[in-house]
């Protein structure tokens, strides 16, 4: 439904996006990810046909996007990260003009009233825009992109300025739209990404980095592994915490040790990453033995599409003939709906906060 060949933007002397290829198939939800200035904004805006290519090509159901750009378009529907809205007409009126603007065929009343209903937007019709909050907003540059039931959405930030509720919400109706569409679905919202996409491309530094599943990137880029350990010290103090975090750096195997949220009064839980080739559960189990210390809890986990998104776009995973760099570490907070990533100091196994 959509091929992606050697395609090539450059901006003078400034190469944005570097001979990337991929291909979407109908009915697939694809999760397209990169950090700002990465290329992903160009890409999409090639795919969109509204920048044209230095080099390579885009077909859209099978058209290309440069030779008949008109036919192409016309198979895609398009909700930018800021919404095409005429904030002076009503949502009626605009989604009546944007009918007429694709040259729609289907019955208007009809197909217009499920739009609505698909939206969720029908009691707004008859309002002004420049008055809708700013979900309804988004809601409405959705139902402009359905306008004609395009075979191709990309939706750029689809989620944003929704409440929780709207949120599930649209991720159903993307999950929806995924069985008779094809998708390409733009969020920093990455546990979005992995609740709705089938797939997901990360693209840094104007290549594409990495394609698959979160599972089939996690295992392509690396073979470490993490866990949580709860562990009660025998003071229950500070100091318990510290001191074991210091043992824990010390064992085989361990390359990362960090501690989480206090559980209880001198309970913590720790986050720890190792190799992945050394079996270090017997030898934390003697430490804490010795130590007079209990575990209370330890639990295996993969990676998590943040921490491959930050291994691959500022980490030690870089593109063949990039210059490779030691990966720093990083917490992970969530501010203002985003993720923000803090870098630790590094010290011995893994350094402190």
């Amino acid at each position: 439904m959509i091929e992606v060949r050697n395609l090539v933007k450059r901006y003078g002397d400034k190469q944005a996006v570097n001979d990337i290829s991929f291909t979407v198939e109908k009915g697939e939800i694809l999760g397209f990810l990169g950090p700002n200035g990465a290329g992903k904004s160009t890409t999409m805006n090639m795919l969109t046909g509204y920048i044209s290519s230095t080099s390579g090509s885009i077909r859209i159901n099978g058209i290309d996007i440069l030779e008949d750009p008109i036919k192409a378009k016309s198979n895609i529907g398009y909700l930018p990260e800021i919404p095409p809205l005429y904030v002076d007409m009503t949502v009626d009126g605009y989604l009546n003009f944007m009918y007429d603007l694709k040259k729609c065929k289907l019955s208007r009343r009809k197909h217009l009233d499920e739009i609505c209903n698909l939206c969720k937007i029908t009691h707004v019709r008859s309002r002004l825009i420049r008055n809708l909050s700013k979900g309804y907003k988004q809601r409405v540059g959705l139902a402009q992109a359905l306008i004609n039931n395009p075979p191709v959405l990309i939706l750029d930030e689809p989620t944003v300025g929704l409440d929780p509720s709207q949120i599930v919400e649209i991720r159903t109706l993307i999950k929806k739209l995924g069985k008779n569409h094809t998708v390409i679905l733009s969020s920093h919202i990455l546990p979005e990404i992995q609740a709705v996409c089938d797939r997901i491309i990360i693209i840094n530094k104007g290549v594409v980095s990495a394609h698959g599943t979160a599972d089939e990137i996690a295992r392509s880029i690396t073979n470490q592994h993490k866990m949580t350990i709860r562990i009660e010290g025998t003071t229950h103090t500070v100091d318990d915490k510290q001191e074991i975090v210091d043992s824990l750096r010390k064992l085989d195997g361990i390359k990362y040790v960090r501690a989480d949220m206090e559980r209880e009064r001198g309970i913590y839980d720790y986050d720890v990453e190792t190799d992945g080739k050394t079996d270090i559960r017997r030898a934390i189990n003697t430490l804490c033995r010795e130590k007079n210390w209990n575990i209370l809890m330890l639990q295996l986990s993969d990676l998590t599409l943040e921490d491959i998104f930050l291994k691959i776009t500022v980490g030690d995973v870089v593109p063949e003939g990039a210059v490779s760099r030691p990966a720093p570490e990083f917490d992970i907070n969530v501010q203002d709906g985003e993720l923000v990533a803090t870098e630790k100091v590094s010290l011995d196994k893994g350094g402190d906060e």
